[in-house]
């Protein structure tokens, strides 16, 4: 056979039948096909200028929900039933204390002790009660999918979308948990902050049938991007920073944000986050975590902090009166004084300006009338506020004792700032609390 002959030979046993061809056209599309739907769900995050960086314009600090349903003080904050979420949309609102275009989200499993699977999640503009508006409504992404996975004890941010929202508007939330889901991480807010429905429902304007939530779940940060100067406070602190029921659902880190807002000598814009506990402690776990074990979290943590607040010590004076009752043991290093307390708070002021942070101290108000209202206690406070007075190494003393008391007798609070129990300050103290603030100490 002459080589041309064998060359024809060799090319016909490899022709390829018009039959296999048709198989390879389909891979092809079929592989397209899958591309085409991967790509969907694996959308890549937006590009965003160099200089744009994400700061934190709502947050708060998070809570053990199986601690709270432990403790007969506070377990009926749960309501009835087995408090486990079973193929539900869980929506919640929170008001930004900062304008933004672009936003992300943070939802933690922090206290869970399983995984945390959200199946789907939006995030859309709040027209009132459990209503968004349509034309707002976005999909939450995680890495660029449409469902996230949380470890115990970990956190995730959903991808930046773009989204128009204003410093004191409602922005909502909302979560699909395809499988059971037992309460865990959660916080306390208003009891018109959050909403239950059956299925996912989590793209629809209004819930079918919602139920009202006493309590807020998962959803812990919202952030906005930004390439303007910015100043991050954080308010940390206890009930008396947190507010709710005794000051008539108001606070003063929320009354400072919107006198930050309406200020024209600010020259900066500034978000200011609440993360106080009520109930909480600086030393040792009360309701929540201590202080001193949160604060790299919960202060320290949010997006761009600049500024912290520190108003604590309250409930770690008051604790010295169970040492005294028959039949309950404190153990020894639990015992406060005004020693350890200070040496806490100069602790909190040293993790603050390892990382850069500008820390306000504030005096502990006033607590006469109440239980731990005892000369031994009040001895204590007097003592944690003269060092906090005193301190040259923080960057503002807020003299809240100062604000609060009544001038006819400073070891009470005065009764036009009083909410009825003698240690919650009202709704006019709070605001009160919020005017004491040297704005221009937060612009720096």
């Amino acid at each position: 056979m002459n080589p041309s002959a064998r060359w024809r030979a060799r090319l016909r046993d490899a022709a390829v039948s018009p039959a296999h061809w048709l198989v390879v056209l389909g891979l092809a599309v079929l592989l397209v096909g899958v591309q085409a739907v991967w790509a969907e769900k694996l959308e890549p995050p937006a590009r965003q200028p160099a200089e744009a960086r994400w700061v934190a314009s709502w947050a708060v600090a998070p809570l053990d929900f199986a601690e709270l349903d432990a403790n007969p003080a506070t377990a009926a904050i749960g309501g009835p039933g087995d408090h486990v979420f079973r193929g539900q949309t869980l929506r919640q609102m929170m008001r930004p204390t900062l304008d933004g275009e672009r936003i992300r989200v943070r939802v933690s499993n922090r206290f869970g002790k399983a995984p945390l699977r959200i199946a789907a999640a939006t995030v859309a503009l709040g027209t009132g009660g459990d209503a968004v508006s349509p034309a707002s409504l976005r999909t939450l992404r995680f890495g660029g999918r449409a469902s996230v996975t949380v470890a115990p004890g970990a956190e995730a941010w959903s991808d930046g979308v773009a989204l128009n929202v204003a410093a004191g508007q409602a922005v909502a939330v909302s979560l699909f948990l395809d499988r059971a889901t037992p309460f865990a991480t959660m916080y306390l807010q208003s009891t018109d902050t959050g909403w239950l429905a059956h299925g996912n429902v989590v793209a629809s304007p209004r819930l079918p049938k919602p139920t009202a939530l006493p309590m807020s779940h998962i959803v812990t940060g919202l952030d906005v991007l930004t390439t303007k100067p910015v100043r991050t406070v954080v308010a940390f602190g206890d009930s008396i920073t947190a507010g709710g029921g005794e000051s008539g659902d108001g606070s003063y880190p929320d009354m400072l944000a919107t006198r930050l807002r309406d200020s024209p000598q600010a020259a900066h814009a500034v978000s200011v986050i609440n993360a106080g506990i009520g109930g909480n402690r600086l030393l040792v776990d009360g309701i929540g975590p201590d202080g001193l074990s949160r604060f790299a979290r919960d202060a320290l943590g949010q997006s761009g902090v600049t500024h912290v607040i520190v108003l604590l010590g309250t409930n770690d004076i008051g604790r010295a009166i169970f040492a005294g009752i028959p039949g309950l043991k404190v153990p020894p290093h639990d015992v406060p004084t005004a020693e350890r307390i200070t040496e806490g708070l100069g602790q909190l002021v040293k993790q603050a300006r390892a990382k850069g942070v500008k820390v306000l101290l504030g005096t502990v108000p006033p607590f006469g009338n109440t239980l731990y209202g005892t000369d031994a206690n009040e001895a204590m406070r007097e003592a944690v506020n003269r060092w906090v007075r005193s301190r040259q190494d923080v960057d503002g003393v807020i003299d809240f004792d100062a604000v609060l008391r009544d001038p006819a007798a400073p070891r009470q609070l005065n009764p036009t700032f009083d909410s009825g129990d003698h240690l919650h300050p009202s709704r006019a103290g709070h605001a009160a609390m919020a005017a004491a603030i040297d704005l221009r100490e937060l612009q720096e």
